[in-house]
Parts: structure tokens; C-alpha cells; sequence
């Protein structure tokens, strides 16, 4: 029978029937473990859709084996926090939408951060929504960066909102957005993610920390991915705070591809392969120097060209 992965923690997978909505435990059968395709850390993540049998037995116990994996619409792949090199980690799979919790101050999410996030999700074809949250603690100063960062967003593209887990201001409007969709939650540890959830899920009570304050980086308290069913229709898939997110299976003439406001000059290089960086004739430079596109989504765009410079070749 078919199910869909609610919960991962390691060996042991917590799955949903699509039919008659029974939970099994579920583990792999040890020939998927060998399977050349995989090459993730994790076979297996929240929101895949796989075949399941259930095992023999006490028919209480609701054990299953997990037999196939059916194929992955989409998914957020980042580099393995656990394993060096050039392993990687499927954060989640089989959404409709992607939401990056962000935060002005305490902790302040940085636009590398960010722009990291989008690329990752631009290569899937996920949409993404920027919501940034502690607007209850914002004073002008902190309104007037979100202001700038709004501006530049969604001139890009992207849907940008503002919302307080504390008080509930905008969650709404989040909710409305989430209805009838599989949505993906993430974010920064501290940005206030969890407080989130526990306001679009009544009753559930994740865990929250307060941020350190010795080093203004938020604690984690979501160990591991799990998706829960929206009261109102729609499935949100909770992801464990990150401190870095890691560019993994993006190529270096790639990556140009994956900011958006980059796309309309990249046909006009004087060279197919340019990097633009020291090219000459250079488009995506021209139009920096022109102000058509934001100095500092360039310096990011540079920045994680480095990195998959140092980390792959």
C-alpha cells in the first residue's frame, strides 16, 4: 500500500496511508540501503511517498516495511551537517511551497543565508515566501531594514511578509497561504519558527528556546523533520533550525541561473560559460554597475560562486 512520510528519525520512519489514513512504524528493507541513485545521507525523507507492507504479527503493532520510494516531485537538499565533503542531506520533499522564517535582529538572518535558501529552492522550482517574523519587537530602525529587504525581494520576485509569532499579527494571512498545501518551514535556530507553528497548530506545543545570549545565535529545538496535517487542509513540514545552509548539486555557470533577476541578461554574455566575474562583456555586470540589479544579491551571488569553487573542484 501507498504512504506518505511524516516523520524521520534515523532507522525508524513514522508514515501515513494515502487511503485509509493508518500509521505504521516503518523501516527500509535493506535492499533500498544499497540502491547506486541514492546518494543522500538519507534515503529517505519527509514527504516522500513510498510503498509500504505491513508485517506480520501483532496486528497492534503496526510495524511496516518499507519496499519503494515513488518519485520525487521536488526537493530542498542542503550539505549533510554530519558528514564532510561533499555529502548531502534531503531536507524535505514533495512540496508545494517553501516558507524561510527570518528575523531583523535577535537573531539578524543574513541575505547570504537567505539567498542560499532561494537558490536551493529556484533549482527545484519551489516557490518561496519570506516571512519575517518578531515584528512585536521591531522598533523603527528594524522597520526600515525590513522595508529595504521587502523592496528587494519582491522586485525579484518573491512574496515577503511580516508577522509576529508572539502576538499572531499576520499569521493569518499565513495561513490563508498554507491552506490546501504542502508547505516547508524553515529557518535560522532562534528565528522564532516553532513559536510559528505552535500558533498555526493549536495544541501541538513544540518546544521553544530563547535565544543565546552570548553569542546571538539562536538554540536548536526541532531535532529532526516532521510533517503534521493543517486544520484548515494542507500539511506543513517542520525542518531542525540551521546555522549554515550548503549549496550542494549546483554546478558554477549553474548558479547565475538560480537568481532570478539574473535570468533576463544571461543571454546577452559576450561568452556562453560566463561566470560574470572577470569576463569581459559581461551582462549581469553591465546591469549591477546600472543598478538594475541589487549590489548586495551580487556580493552573495560571488560569495557562494567561491564556495562551490573550494568545495567541488
Amino acid at each position: 500500500m501507498q504512504a506518505l512520510i511524516y516523520r524521520s528519525t534515523g532507522s525508524w520512519y513514522t508514515v501515513k496511508t494515502t487511503t485509509t489514513g493508518e500509521i505504521f512504524q516503518a523501516r527500509i528493507k535493506g535492499v533500498l540501503k544499497l540502491d547506486e541513485d541514492i546518494t543522500s545521507t538519507n534515503p529517505i525523507a519527509v514527504g516522500d511517498i513510498v510503498d509500504i507492507v505491513p508485517e506480520e504479527g501483532d496486528a497492534n503493532a503496526k510495524n511496516a516495511m518499507i519496499t519503494d520510494i515513488e518519485q520525487r516531485r521536488n526537493y530542498i537538499v542542503r550539505s549533510s551537517p554530519h558528514k564532510k565533503g561533499n555529502a548531502k542531506h534531503i531536507v524535505a520533499a514533495n512540496m508545494d511551497q517553501a516558507m524561510l522564517i527570518c528575523t531583523v535582529k535577535e537573531p539578524r538572518t543574513s541575505n547570504g543565508f537567505m539567498d542560499r535558501f532561494l537558490v536551493t529552492a529556484a533549482a527545484y522550482h519551489i516557490p518561496v515566501v519570506l516571512v519575517f517574523n518578531k515584528k512585536d519587537i521591531y522598533k523603527e530602525k528594524e522597520i526600515d531594514r525590513f522595508a529595504e529587504l521587502a523592496a528587494l525581494y519582491e522586485d525579484i520576485g518573491y512574496t515577503v511578509k511580516l508577522v509576529s509569532a508572539a502576538t499572531g499579527d499576520g499569521v493569518d494571512e499565513l495561513e490563508a497561504m498554507m491552506k490546501d498545501k504542502t508547505t516547508l518551514m524553515s529557518g535560522h535556530s532562534g528565528v522564532g519558527k516553532s513559536s510559528l507553528i505552535n500558533r498555526l497548530l493549536p495544541g501541538l506545543e513544540l518546544r521553544t528556546k530563547a535565544v543565546s545570549g552570548w553569542s546571538g545565535k539562536g538554540l536548536h529545538t526541532t531535532t529532526y523533520a516532521e510533517m503534521y496535517d493543517l486544520p484548515i487542509g494542507g500539511k506543513l513540514i517542520d525542518t531542525p533550525g540551521v546555522r549554515e545552509f550548503g549549496i550542494v548539486d549546483i554546478d558554477k555557470p549553474e548558479l547565475s541561473h538560480y537568481f532570478l533577476e539574473m535570468q533576463p541578461y544571461l543571454s546577452q554574455c559576450q561568452f556562453n560559460n560566463c561566470l560574470h566575474i572577470n569576463e569581459p562583456g559581461c551582462a549581469v555586470k553591465a546591469a549591477v554597475e546600472a543598478g538594475e540589479i541589487d549590489m548586495e544579491r551580487y556580493v552573495s551571488y560571488a560569495t557562494i560562486l567561491e564556495s562551490i569553487k573550494e568545495e567541488e573542484y
